[in-house]
């Protein structure tokens, strides 16, 4: 028995994020469905899943934007284009667009430093940036 409590635990964090890939987020459904299979209580699962900063409990926009928040960035006015991406994009930092086309969050460090400031637009880290270059960055892009 407890072995299989072990193996069903060990297992719990791959079916997360292969449900998460598959649906983009990991919905109610998801989670009680990957509760039930290995038989943990819904509760945990979901304490998992708030646990690790990886999982989504709520659908993200098609383009992604991370904003850096670390040092580097900071002192070399990281905070003035955290500004002016919320503005172009109209939402706060941890919002989706109510169309799905963007998420904006804000990272500790994307460990870019010499690149500072900077972003990260789909995996692709965008650097040296002034708020009008981080606005540019929005201005031809479709999601």
């Amino acid at each position: 028995m407890a072995a299989a409590r072990e193996r069903a635990w060990g297992t719990l964090i791959p079916l997360l994020q292969r449900a998460q890939a598959e649906q983009g987020y990991l919905s109610r459904e998801a989670l009680r469905e990957i509760a039930r299979k290995l038989r943990i209580p819904e509760s945990k699962v979901y304490g998992v899943t708030t646990f690790y900063a990886q999982f989504r409990l709520t659908p993200s926009g098609r383009q992604r934007v991370m904003v850096c928040r670390g040092t580097a960035c900071h002192v070399r006015g990281g905070a003035r284009v955290l500004a002016t991406v919320k503005k172009k994009l109209g939402l706060e930092e941890g919002q989706t667009s109510a169309d799905l086309s963007y998420t904006l969050e804000t990272v500790a460090c994307i460990g870019a430093c010499a690149l500072a400031p900077c972003l990260v637009l789909n995996d692709q880290v965008h650097g040296r940036l002034t708020p009008q270059k981080a606005a540019e960055l929005f201005d031809t892009r479709r999601p």
